[in-house]
């Protein structure tokens, strides 16, 4: 009889906005015990996941299992890179990113079913400035919303769109220069993202055409944009059309160095950090191995809570529009009237 597959799941108690007290019993339940023997880990602290993960690659587990959000992944899959550990998801956050991306349900039953399916492949990741980030990473507006979403008191789709349209207005984008293989290049931009996988969570898709298994990462350079540009970036991020958008401009790369104006924050994985004014991205090909969805399917579509914000956005457009377009009636009109006075 073959001998059962070790799992080691380090549950992030405080992750996201739901309780985990029960996830161990779910596990108990839903786990095939024929195929694996587990046990689970509750971290205690900041960097308590790095800690258990690396010890459980010390110790030979051939899967650990992130249950928590993207913060839970990211310290979680550092310690796995170049290893023969693979990363399981159980997601439980706020955005989720890698999850989405992956095609891991949210839905904590269907993930473990993923789990017990046990697909490995070996996928890339990315370094930005010697830290490690699986989703994306990113400096500008892309950094300061990251910042922005750490410090909000509720978290989740809402609270990342109220920070953008609210706080991106008063941003001031700066100027970049950007060196690939291809030589440099100047923009002046509210955020140069970077993405191994195509959202930031919470299916806002900052590149949606970003492979976790190409060798590449995707550069989205977002230029300057107005009040009346932000619903529509909105619309076209939630509905995977943002380098279709005329502010938009994308290229893929191995690596790149960035030079900015002046030391400020960067993000990677939607934790923000301060560095200095140098920034350089790479891609490390295949470097982690992770548990993924067999029935994923490439161009799936956002659910209807995200339509809905769509339309919400799409609809502020409109009523944008229409308020424009009666404005210049009362003028005409307004117009016409002073002529009529004028006469009398």
């Amino acid at each position: 009889m073959a001998s059962k597959i070790k799992l080691k799941f380090i549950i992030n108690p405080i992750s996201g906005t739901q309780n985990k007290e029960n996830i161990p019993d779910l596990i108990n339940k839903k786990i095939n015990k024929e195929k694996f023997d587990y046990d689970i880990s509750f971290t205690e602290y900041a960097g308590h996941a790095a800690e258990i993960a690396h010890w459980s690659v010390d110790h030979m587990y051939p899967i650990v299992v992130a249950v928590g959000g993207d913060g839970t992944v990211n310290e979680v899959a550092r310690s796995l890179v170049h290893t023969d550990t693979a990363l399981g998801i159980i997601p439980c956050g706020s955005g989720n990113g890698l999850a989405r991306h992956l095609q891991i349900p949210i839905n904590i039953h269907k993930s473990i079913a993923i789990i017990n399916n046990c697909k490995i492949e070996s996928l890339d990741y990315g370094i930005i400035n010697n830290m490690p980030f699986f989703c994306t990473c990113g400096m500008g507006f892309d950094a300061f919303i990251s910042m922005k979403f750490a410090e909000a008191g509720k978290r989740g789709p809402i609270t990342y769109v109220e920070n953008v349209l609210k706080e991106g207005l008063n941003y001031k984008p700066e100027t970049y220069i950007i060196e690939d293989e291809n030589g440099k290049h100047k923009y002046k931009a509210f955020l140069i993202a970077c993405a191994n996988a195509s959202q930031y969570g919470n299916n806002a898709y900052i590149a949606p055409q970003a492979s976790m298994s190409d060798g590449l990462m995707d550069v989205i350079i977002m230029e300057p944009f107005t009040m009346f540009d932000a619903p529509q970036i909105s619309i076209d991020m939630f509905n995977k059309t943002l380098d279709k958008n005329s502010k938009i401009k994308t290229f893929k790369a191995k690596k790149i160095h960035i030079n900015r104006e002046k030391p400020g924050v960067i993000h990677y994985d939607g934790d923000p950090i301060i560095t200095d004014k140098d920034v350089d991205v790479h891609i490390e090909s295949c470097g982690i191995k992770m548990i993924v969805n067999p029935d994923a399917e490439n161009g799936t579509q956002p659910n209807v809570l995200l339509n809905a914000f769509s339309d919400f956005f799409n609809n502020m457009n409109l009523i944008r529009e229409d308020i424009g377009k009666q404005r210049r009636k009362i003028y005409v009109i307004n117009k016409l009237l002073l002529r009529k006075l004028n006469r009398l």
